[in-house]
């Protein structure tokens, strides 16, 4: 039997979307923590950075980012691993996905941070085990050496966590939106297993990423949702295994997707919600990277634009006002987060599907966009493409902004 390998840990977030793919698709693969000797001499050095996840192929061939290791098993020499595809062949079902997984990834890494890092009574022994599992093997090491090494990684997540909005001040108006989308996700999932019925899609993969990884295995989190949400707990067990986790929709449940041409209010009602969450706070970093761009003609097509290559947000080089960071009202306050490229490369991957699409299916999409709020993310583009290279994320070309 020939295994993939798979370079990530229980706790990280980004691990969850890739892992949850490859159960889901029957994919064998063996799970390799990020402090073994082969990913540390092997994987890092082509990587070009400490990053997880990495996928290694039978063959030997390094794919780093979930994006990327799903796309090597839906349209790459994996395809024939597969059960089903994610991508849904529908223009407007495809666009929805591709705007749940972008939302899943990213829009909620508030309360992901949040719920953890801010509840030390419940999190803090649980996140020092799992934390332990990132260290290099090392047999002399001591407890108080693995808890020095914990409280120096999680107070730099501590620092990050503020990066993305986390505060003091904001943490009321997290725990009001994460209950809001518990409730919404929840009534949906009422009627169907899955975000767009009766299998998952690249949208329930990127939504997996922090429902798993945070908000489900940490303590705080958990407890809510078991609580408040028991379907959307039940939701993130079905992303977890192969088996049938059906129980509340029968046995003759389908596994089809729902019709595009009568979207469910549910699913409307959780697109609103991504759009006055979150949308309004990528649009917002649209501006400052396009700002930026503006300013420096100069960077070389293939570069980050910046001193260090492997750099993930925009920083204060090159004179970017705000250090990288982005203002925008959310919730009736102002807050701030980093501005990270990644994020455009993943909206980018909606605009290139949808412009396959023919005039009609675009108009389609673009009224079930309008009737769910999101309808300005169709409209948001960079100056330049963000691409990735040498698993980097790097500026193309210049592209045209009138199309």
């Amino acid at each position: 039997m020939t295994f993939y390998t798979l370079y990530g840990a229980p706790a990280s977030l980004y691990t969850g979307k890739v892992r949850s793919y490859l159960r889901r698709q029957g994919i064998d693969f063996v799970e390799v923590a990020p402090g073994s000797e082969r990913y540390l001499t092997h994987v890092v050095p082509q990587v070009g950075r400490w990053i997880i996840p990495c996928l290694e192929t039978p063959d030997g061939t390094i794919i780093q980012d979930g994006a990327d290791i799903i796309d090597h098993f839906e349209k790459g020499p994996g395809q024939a691993l597969r059960t089903w595809s994610v991508y849904p062949e529908s223009p407007a079902l495809l666009a929805i996905s591709h705007l749940f997984e972008l939302f899943g990834g990213e829009g909620l890494l508030r309360p992901a941070m949040h719920y953890r890092w801010n509840f030390d009574e419940q999190n803090l022994d649980f996140l020092a085990a799992e934390f332990a599992l990132l260290i290099p093997p090392k047999p002399d090491r001591t407890d108080e050496e693995t808890k020095a090494t914990f409280l120096h990684n999680s107070g730099r997540m501590r620092n990050a966590a503020v990066a993305f909005g986390v505060t003091p001040e904001t943490a009321p108006a997290i725990e009001d939106s994460f209950v809001e989308w518990l409730d919404l996700f929840s009534a949906h999932l009422a009627d169907h297993p899955y975000l767009l019925g009766g299998h998952p899609t690249i949208g329930d993969f990127g939504l997996i990423a922090a429902m798993w990884a945070h908000l489900y295995r940490d303590p705080a989190p958990a407890m809510l949702i078991k609580q408040r949400a028991p379907r959307v707990g039940r939701w993130v067990e079905r992303m977890t295994t192969r088996e049938p986790y059906l129980h509340e929709y029968g046995d003759d449940v389908s596994a089809e997707l729902i019709d595009d041409g009568a979207i469910p209010e549910t699913l409307l009602a959780m697109m609103r919600y991504v759009g006055e969450e979150y949308l309004g706070e990528l649009a917002a970093h649209v501006e400052v990277a396009n700002r930026w761009l503006g300013e420096h003609p100069e960077i070389e097509p293939g570069t980050n634009g910046l001193d260090d290559p492997a750099a993930r947000g925009l920083t204060k080089e090159r004179g970017l006002a705000g250090g990288g960071l982005a203002q925008f009202e959310w919730r009736g306050q102002q807050i701030e987060t980093s501005v990270m490229p990644y994020r455009f490369w993943l909206m980018q991957r909606l605009h290139d599907d949808l412009g396959q699409a023919s005039a009609a299916e675009q108009q389609r999409v673009g009224d079930v966009f309008q009737a769910g709020g999101a309808a300005v993310i169709l409209g948001l583009r960079t100056l330049r493409r963000v691409e990735r290279a040498g698993h980097l994320e790097v500026w193309g070309p210049e592209q045209d902004l009138s199309a």
